[in-house]
């Protein structure tokens, strides 16, 4: 069965509709109406899903096991496929890079040669044909920029150790990372490694490995300024910036300062730059960066975050509530401000561990962030349920384990797994596509409910509830047009009058384990289903 069939471009405001189902629930049926809208985003608009890449782990082009930029270009039909009427793609509109730049470790968040891209990832010529494959659909790609330090081999901390080693105040290099002398009082709450031949200790909050710039310094605030615009000027849209609130370590107000500059000098040439920024903490603290970048939502993500917690029969109206309430907090400081929701990424445990679809919890989840404001982030593998945890081994590797395409692709786990092959899903990419029951097409279908609607992720926030049930959702106004999103977390089935929201007849679309309709101005929603309605 074809998703969307190519007539329906011509068929403006239509009814497309579809049966889909997933975990073994019977087939449902939802209706995209204005089917016109569900081409991509306009370009400079950034209210759009995202997907991140754990770059060697997503798919390889040569054969040696490892996920390379190749791997992505040979991959962008399954991401997206440029047609919006063909239904054939999973029509993400923008992709994360995890570090793509030369580095000793199989993750790269310890940066050897900004300049260089890794050699087992590809070249600098790859890079520019992603670029260009993503362009061609619509897709933007953001790189993920660490700059809060190196790697030892970086030439940069090279130039520092000689300079220390000679003792030379007047190299350019002597003061380029973060340090203390031997006989003064190293920083409270700080980490410290003694650089050998020398009298120093050099600042390594993450690992001894990595060494951390100082923003004190004017030459590496230029130089890391030189980095993002060579990127910019090759075509990237954008940067993910990692563990931003270190620049300054335990002082917040500095390393906001210090954002603030950057990313206003180059906002000045590259004004349609999208950023964000991992601030790993709660809303006080995160909110403090938003006056220079949108932020990734930690309090929603998570097995214990808001999103998991409601999907799993939660109260669907707090969750609006609270939603609602941090977009005007971070409205206050920066009119541009962005909510960027996710439920699991390169860091944590994967939300299929926590969150399964055979119960509705994980297609819930999916519901509540994707139908919703902003820019989501789906962490790459997630649509298909992806299995991956630390347990008790205590690496990150095993949350990053390899993409399963179910095809002849190469790409292998990370150096440092020790999760058990057996727990992993066995219907990969490709299996999971030709399944009209997937996990992979409920996410597909649910990212075009969200494009049909813009409405949905552009408009003015107003959440909702259901006095006496755990109901609850919002309407949004763009551009004249306003719907009502409602999500049903509970196992059972209930009745809602719309009229008390608004103006809505029109049942746009529905999407869950169960079903819905609406008669008048009375709602029945299934459990565990979320409806749009116009």
């Amino acid at each position: 069965m074809r998703i969307l069939p190519k007539y329906i471009a011509v068929l403006l405001l239509a009814a497309l509709l579809l049966s889909f189902g997933c975990g073994g629930t019977k087939a449902k049926e939802y209706a995209i109406r204005d089917a016109k809208l569900l081409g991509a985003a306009p370009a400079q608009d950034n209210a759009r899903v995202f997907y991140e890449i754990f770059t060697c782990s997503f798919s390889d082009s040569n054969g040696d096991g490892v996920g390379d930029l190749r791997g992505i270009i040979n991959r962008m039909d399954y991401l997206n496929d440029g047609d919006p009427d063909s239904g054939k793609s999973l029509g993400v509109e923008g992709i994360w890079l995890t570090p793509i730049f030369a580095s000793p470790s199989y993750h790269k968040y310890d940066v050897s040669d900004y300049y260089e891209i890794d050699p087992k990832f590809g070249t600098q010529e790859d890079l520019d044909d992603l670029i260009a494959a993503c362009h061609a659909r619509g897709v933007k790609l953001i790189l993920d920029l660490v700059i809060n330090h190196t790697a030892r081999d970086n030439d940069w901390f090279r130039s520092f150790s000689d300079a220390h080693r000679r003792d030379d105040p007047s190299d350019p290099f002597y003061d380029f990372y973060s340090y203390y002398t031997e006989g003064e009082t190293a920083p409270a709450g700080r980490t410290f490694t003694s650089l050998y031949g020398t009298n120093i200790y050099y600042e390594c909050n993450f690992d001894g490995g990595m060494p951390e710039l100082n923003y004190d310094c004017p030459a590496v605030r230029e130089e890391v300024l030189k980095v993002a615009r060579y990127y910019l000027d090759r075509g990237v849209d954008g940067f993910r910036f990692d563990a931003a609130k270190y620049v300054y370590f335990g002082d917040h107000d500095a390393s906001v300062a210090f954002w603030e500059e950057y990313l206003n000098t180059l906002r000045a040439d590259y004004p349609d730059m999208y950023t964000v920024a991992e601030v790993w903490d709660g809303d006080g603290i995160t909110g403090r960066y938003y006056p220079a970048t949108n932020c990734f939502n930690f309090t929603v993500s998570q097995a214990e975050g808001m999103i998991a917690g409601t999907a799993k029969k939660g109260d669907a109206g707090k969750y609006a509530k609270y939603v609602e309430s941090y977009l005007a907090s971070i409205a206050e400081t920066n009119p541009d401000a962005m909510f960027v929701p996710f439920i699991a990424n390169h860091d944590t445990d994967r939300a299929a561990g926590y969150l399964t679809a055979s119960s509705g919890h994980m297609q819930m989840a999916a519901n509540l962030y994707i139908l919703g404001p902003g820019s989501p982030f789906i962490y790459y593998g997630e649509e298909l349920g992806m299995r991956g945890s630390r347990g008790g081994a205590n690496t990150d590797a095993n949350r990053r384990l390899a993409m399963v395409w179910g095809d002849e692709d190469t790409v292998k786990d990370p150096l440092g797994t020790t999760y058990d092959a057996s727990n992993q899903i066995q219907n990969g990419a490709v299996q999971q596509m030709a399944d009209e029951n997937s996990l992979y097409t409920y996410y597909k279908k649910l990212i075009m409910i969200r494009k049909a609607n813009p409405a949905i992720a552009r408009g003015d926030y107003r959440a909702v509830a259901v006095t006496g049930t755990k109901i609850g959702g919002f309407t949004s106004t763009y551009e004249g047009k306003t719907v009502l999103v409602l999500h049903n977390p509970s196992g059972s089935k209930q009745t809602v009058d719309v009229s008390q929201f608004g103006d809505f007849t029109e049942l746009r679309a529905y999407i869950g384990v169960e079903d819905a309709s609406l008669s008048g101005t009375t709602l029945t929603i299934g459990g565990q289903t979320s409806v749009v309605l116009g």
